[in-house]
C-alpha cells in the first residue's frame, strides 16, 4: 500500500516538474562546440542520421523543415551516429557529403553515440524522461521552447509530414 501511495504521488509530482533540457553541448562538425543553452526559448529538433542509409534522403526534407521555420525560431540539429554501422568514417566526410549531396546549412555534429551505454547524455536524458531511443537512424526528438519533449518519431516519419509540421509549428507558438 505505501509503495502504491509513493508511486501515485511521484506520478502526480512529476506532472508539475519541468523536464528542462539537459544543459550539454555537442562536438560541432565544424569544430567547436554546440551548446544546447544557446536555442533556450526555441524548439529544437534533434535526428540522429547517417549518410549511407536507406533514410538519408531525409536530410533534404530536415533543411526544407528548417529552412520552413528557422524565421520562426525551430533549430534542426543533425546527430550523425554510426550506431547502426551506415555512417562515414569521419566527420570531414560527413560535412562534405551533406554539403554537396544535400547543400545543407542546418547544425551539424560530430559523429556521436545515441543509444546504450556510450549515448550522448541528451539521449540518455531523453530515455531516462520518455524511454525513447532511437531504434534506427532518421529517428527525431522535438524540443519544445520549455525545454520538455514534445514528440518523438521514428525513421519512417517525414520531416516534412503533416504530424511532424503540426507539432513544430504547436511548439513554435508556445515560444
Amino acid at each position: 500500500m505505501q509503495r502504491t501511495i509513493v508511486v501515485l504521488l511521484a506520478m502526480f509530482l512529476s506532472g508539475f516538474a519541468s523536464a528542462d533540457l539537459p544543459d550539454v553541448s555537442f562536438a560541432s562538425i565544424d569544430g567547436g562546440q554546440l551548446h544546447m543553452s544557446d536555442w533556450d526559448g526555441r524548439p529544437v529538433m534533434v535526428v540522429n542520421t547517417a549518410s549511407q542509409c536507406a533514410f538519408t534522403g531525409q536530410y533534404e526534407e530536415l533543411q526544407a523543415l528548417y529552412d520552413t521555420y528557422r524565421d520562426e525560431g525551430l533549430v534542426v540539429l543533425a546527430v550523425p551516429s554510426d550506431d547502426f554501422q551506415q555512417e562515414l568514417d569521419s566527420a570531414a566526410e560527413v560535412k562534405e557529403f551533406c554539403e554537396m549531396a544535400f547543400g545543407l546549412d542546418l547544425p551539424m555534429t560530430d559523429i556521436t553515440s545515441v543509444k546504450g551505454a556510450q549515448a550522448h547524455p541528451l539521449y540518455l536524458a531523453v530515455k531516462s524522461e520518455t524511454g525513447f531511443v532511437p531504434r534506427w537512424n532518421f529517428n527525431k526528438v522535438l524540443f519544445g521552447a520549455d525545454g520538455d519533449v514534445v514528440a518523438t518519431w521514428g525513421a519512417r516519419a517525414s520531416p516534412m509530414s503533416a504530424s511532424v509540421r503540426r507539432a513544430v509549428t504547436q511548439a513554435i507558438g508556445q515560444q
